[in-house]
């Protein structure tokens, strides 16, 4: 792959953008890598990873760069523009990798420098761990990279942008604003919240002992808490954030469960195989579309004894 930025510049260096630096170096995309984190604690972790240049301010990290990727969970977008937006030279891009769109658009657009573009992105990938130590370089192979770009994108800075995210190993789609959210809504943000829900139901039900909710979760409840596990900082600025689109689809489900609800109180099993057995279609779907394995138990390594 040929480098496609001289400099690239990370501000935040969790899982997503450790990852990027894995990446970023495997590819060969950029000449350069700096980056930023908040917590001097996170700063020392990535020099110590030598995942990139880290500087200890994020106007320092952006200073010189052709791509700046803001990293950080969605309620500290504005901030961190307001930091970095004096140090950007002409011609830059800056993007984002962040869940929800139109709210980061309407941090970040009001703050550029005449002639720095912005474009949104959001790779579709990610684990339950965060931080710098959990980033590898194949977290975003055969995942989906939404590119969102505003009205009248600079076509050329649209296309390195592409090219970068697809050099990383990403498939690339673009999407409108408004529509990334409610997209979103569906296949991200309202499984989190319900995984969130599922837990908490758990533990408040007092019948259950703390014990047999963990000896027995391999039956189900185990993968409620992987993406419950997810870091508490970025959901919350997700769902403050894609209100609107996160309460719409809550509404859809609340009336599904309803009818869910209703067929097993009336013993209606003809409604219930029904609906399971087009559900499980679109389970099949998504491993048909590399997604996911086929694998048993999901691909996990047998759990071994002590």
């Amino acid at each position: 792959m040929s480098v496609i930025y001289d400099k690239v510049a990370l501000i935040g260096l969790g899982l997503i953008a450790s990852s990027m630096c894995h990446a970023i170096k495997r590819a060969g995309v950029a000449r350069e890598i700096t980056g930023f984190a908040r917590s001097a604690e996170t700063r020392e972790t990535a020099r110590e990873l030598d995942l990139c240049t880290v500087f200890d301010s994020a106007a320092e990290a952006v200073e010189g760069a052709d791509l700046v990727v803001l990293c950080v969970p969605i309620g500290a977008m504005g901030a961190v523009m307001q930091d970095i937006a004096p140090a950007l030279k002409p011609g830059a891009t800056v993007s984002d990798v962040g869940s929800v769109k139109r709210a980061v658009f309407d941090a970040v657009i009001p703050q550029l420098p005449k002639g720095v573009h912005f474009i949104g992105g959001h790779p579709m990938a990610g684990t339950e761990h965060s931080g710098p130590r959990s980033g590898f370089a194949e977290l975003f192979d055969n995942r989906w990279c939404l590119i969102v770009p505003p009205e009248n994108v600079d076509e050329a800075a649209l296309t390195r942008l592409t090219d970068f995210w697809a050099g990383l190993g990403s498939n690339i789609n673009m999407m409108e604003v408004d529509h990334h959210d409610l997209v979103c809504a569906v296949v991200s943000h309202a499984p989190h919240l319900i995984a969130y829900t599922m837990v908490g139901v758990a533990d408040d039900l007092h019948r259950v002992t703390d014990t047999e909710v963990i000896k027995y979760s391999a039956a189900g409840f185990r993968d409620f808490t992987r993406i419950a596990a997810s870091d508490p900082t970025m959901w919350r600025d997700v769902f403050l954030t894609n209100k609107e689109a996160t309460l719409e689809i809550l509404g859809r489900f609340t009336e599904e469960l309803f009818a869910l609800q209703r067929a097993i109180r009336m013993g209606d099993g003809d409604h219930l195989f029904d609906y399971f057995t087009r559900t499980r279609a679109i389970r099949r779907g998504i491993i048909d579309a590399g997604q996911d394995t086929a694998a048993p138990d999901f691909g996990r390594a047998p759990v071994k004894k002590d």
